[in-house]
């Protein structure tokens, strides 16, 4: 297409993440899906082989947890005594709306991924009302009633990003909580997690580690408010001393809120977090939004600004045909939604523009 901006077929190397993955080409989904980096291929690999042959030790462990904390507190920009480790970002949500007073207002974004919804909705017998407004309301819709704003950083379905400082400055001005879900932006998006109370994050999509690891994110406010419900050996202070009763010491940071971790969750973990810690976060951005609005510019649409671009699909005719050209997205709340990450290239953005376009346009 004439209008369209010129697009190299190499891989750029700008960000430090282009070499660490193998060529998936069509590969769209890590909205639901990260790549595994081959490091962390190889970490899994010699974890399983030391675990059959004897030689995995629970303790060793602790090394690529705290590992993938540290480096998850670099991506995110605050101290590691501010992180714990955790699942899943259901469980997150489920601590902060039990640590919620009874007949407490929740505010939340109408559509948004339900790990952050349902937990609260599921305290109404005691009061908590939740209101869902629409997401460019958000900040508006804040009133001294409110608690808690609990929402998705960016949306899971279409990929539209919240005016994170005016939510955060409406919440301050009467005195709410904030409660934020990372996962759809942290891996391609710059986040400063300690602009909000509390934040969640699962890493097996932009972060393209194995499901089952998440962090939270605990800020001053919110530290004192929490109750560590799911405290257990792995949130004491010394963890291989808490691991019989009946005296509870808790570790004074955010750790004391940590889950017991699935190990070997965590072996391949590590490496990715490690690789995007080292990684330029403005270039992986550049790259990533320039691929998304480059797709939508080979569609005659404006630029959106986000990885995520989300296009009408009622019937899933368009996951068809992009399925046939070899490109693997996912279908979402009647759209289909294509993700841009690091491993892709211009090829991507063509194969997939190919597809998409209708029947009379494809020979552009």
């Amino acid at each position: 297409m004439d209008a369209s901006p010129p697009l190299t077929a190499t891989r750029p190397a700008a960000f430090g993440l282009s070499d660490a993955f193998d060529a998936v080409p069509g590969y769209l989904n890590a909205a639901s899906l990260g790549l595994p980096p081959r490091a962390t291929v190889e970490a899994l690999r010699t974890a399983v082989d030391d675990w059959a042959a004897g030689r995995a030790r629970a303790a060793d462990f602790d090394v690529p947890v705290n590992a993938s904390r540290a480096a998850y507190a670099r991506i995110v920009g605050v101290d590691a005594a501010q992180v714990a480790v955790g699942n899943q970002v259901s469980v997150t949500s489920g601590l902060v709306a039990a640590s919620l007073p009874d007949g407490a207002e929740v505010v939340t974004v109408d559509g948004d991924f339900t790990s952050v919804t349902f937990p609260f909705l599921v305290h109404a017998d005691r009061g908590v009302t939740v209101r869902h407004v629409p997401l460019h309301a958000l900040a508006d819709e804040v009133r001294p009633s409110t608690a808690l704003v609990a929402f998705s950083l960016v949306q899971s379905a279409d990929g539209r990003i919240a005016d994170a400082p005016a939510v955060v400055e409406a919440a301050r001005r009467v005195g709410a909580l904030t409660y934020c879900d990372l996962t759809q932006a942290v891996g391609w998006l710059p986040v400063r997690a300690g602009d909000f109370d509390v934040t969640a994050c699962g890493a097996y999509k932009w972060l393209c580690s194995p499901r089952g690891t998440a962090f939270t994110t605990v800020g001053p406010a919110a530290a004192a408010a929490l109750r560590p419900l799911h405290a257990g050996w792995y949130a004491g202070a010394s963890p291989w001393t808490s691991v019989y009763g009946p005296q509870m010491h808790l570790a004074d940071d955010a750790r004391r809120f940590d889950l017991s971790p699935a190990w070997l969750a965590w072996a391949g973990t590590a490496p990715a977090l490690e690789l995007f810690a080292a990684a330029d976060p403005a270039a992986v951005h550049a790259h990533a939004v320039g691929l998304a609005d480059a797709f939508l510019a080979e569609l005659d649409l404006p630029p959106r600004g986000s990885a995520i671009v989300a296009l009408p699909d009622p019937d899933a005719d368009l996951q068809r045909r992009l399925a046939a050209a070899g490109c693997v997205v996912a279908g979402r709340a009647g759209r289909a939604r294509l993700a841009f990450h690091a491993w892709n290239t211009p090829d991507d953005v063509r194969r997939a523009a190919t597809a998409t376009r209708p029947t009379s346009a494809r020979g552009r």
